[in-house]
């Protein structure tokens, strides 16, 4: 069994969707499973994530992975700008 998802973020700034990019390129480029596979791109003013695992729960972890990377770079953004 196989599953996919898709995930369109917009991120309020440029500077963000950048910063956020480059901080999980890599992440991304060299996964730690080899049970799911993840692309990061940019359209426009959105984040795009795309992940395709070998099962659910894989898929699930994934996601979950990514989606706490993003909100925690997206914090950290927060706490510099307000400094």
């Amino acid at each position: 069994m196989s599953a996919r998802a898709v995930c369109r973020l917009r991120i309020s700034t440029e500077k963000n969707l950048s910063t956020i990019l480059d901080a999980l390129t890599l992440e991304a480029a060299s996964p730690v499973s080899m049970r799911a596979k993840t692309i990061l791109k940019k359209d426009g003013k959105f984040l795009v994530l795309k992940v395709s695992a070998n099962d659910s729960v894989a898929l699930r972890a994934a996601l979950n992975a990514y989606l706490s990377w993003i909100r925690s770079t997206l914090k950290v953004i927060e706490v510099i700008e307000q400094k």
